[in-house]
């Protein structure tokens, strides 16, 4: 089939259409963007200007004749009337195409091109002409309260920059092509953020807030699945806003408090551990003293207490012995 043509695809009757009837709203109008015939509009509009003189300078010679009683030229009635009715047609033909803007045109309900060229042009006279803008555009969603992959809800919004990539498709494909971008950029942003946990991912799972370049990418990659029907393509997306839902906010920053005591008592133990080992090893070396292994014990003890806690440690001295 020609590119460009308007055809309506078989009803389908598996997948999505199973178990509902099959008729007009299985079909689906599929349709390409192709160049329409243009040229520059300059001599067009000299043209119709010409017309438009010549027609006018008629009418007034015929009215001229009747006042003043001589016949009236029935072939320059009917030139200024064939001039008057070019002129419309030149006229009809003519259009302005602005930078970042595309005219979809139609014959009768017949798509026959786009026109992306810019400035004043003549393309198929008694043409309908359909703006449709090809730029940069970027929108964000409305703040979604989804449950992550874990069941907890979270709150969620995202920005999409997209622009329209097929003129024909986002015309005659879909009804509001602005309306659609917008539905279908929530709904994978929903499905995306319920795909992954908020937080605390296990080993070789992407979290949403630990991971937000990939999340970006898979939601862009699912934004552009759904509206390429459309004839739209995204350009970028981004998480703009992410939280945890408010009844369980407080509850999540306990959890995540606990965590970071939990890390920052584990990397002090770690170094305590590391420098108990270096005071023994030193006292050793040096022959600074010799301890048994119950002195070492009672060392290794009082050092940790000292290191690991809190609050400042009161020294106690001890004047007996350890044996009694």
């Amino acid at each position: 089939m020609t590119q460009g043509t308007v055809m309506q695809e078989e009803p389908s009757v598996g997948g999505e259409a199973a178990g509902r009837p099959v008729g007009h709203e299985g079909t689906r109008v599929t349709v390409e963007e192709r160049t329409a015939w243009s040229m520059s509009g300059a001599a067009a509009l000299v043209i119709a200007l010409l017309l438009l003189a010549g027609s006018s300078w008629g009418l007034v010679a015929a009215i001229s004749a009747d006042t003043n009683g001589r016949p009236v030229s029935a072939v320059g009635v009917v030139a200024s009337v064939v001039a008057f009715v070019l002129f419309l047609l030149v006229v009809s033909s003519l259009t302005i195409v602005a930078p970042g803007d595309t005219k979809v045109t139609q014959f009768f309900g017949r798509y026959l091109g786009t026109v992306r060229k810019q400035g004043l042009l003549m393309t198929v006279p008694l043409t309908t002409k359909k703006k449709v803008s090809v730029k940069v555009r970027n929108f964000e969603t409305n703040e979604l309260k989804v449950n992550d992959a874990d069941g907890n809800p979270i709150n969620i919004a995202a920005i999409v920059v997209w622009q329209v990539a097929d003129t024909a498709k986002s015309v005659f494909a879909v009804e509001q092509y602005e309306d659609f971008v917008t539905v279908q950029a929530e709904s994978a942003l929903r499905h995306v953020a319920s795909s992954h946990p908020y937080d605390f991912a296990d080993a070789g799972e992407e979290s949403l807030r630990g991971s937000t370049d990939l999340v970006s990418r898979e939601l862009a990659e699912e934004v552009a699945a759904r509206i390429t029907i459309a004839g739209l393509e995204v350009v970028e997306t981004r998480i703009s806003s992410l939280a945890y839902a408010a009844e369980i906010a407080h509850a999540m920053l306990q959890r995540q408090q606990a965590s970071a005591v939990l890390a920052a008592r584990s990397k002090i133990v770690e170094g305590a551990v590391g420098m108990v080992e270096q005071a023994l090893a030193r006292l050793e070396a040096d022959d600074v003293v010799t301890l048994d292994e119950e002195r070492k014990a009672a060392m290794v003890s009082n050092l940790l207490v000292v290191l690991c806690s809190d609050s400042r440690s009161t020294p106690v001295i001890n004047t007996g012995t350890l044996y009694g």
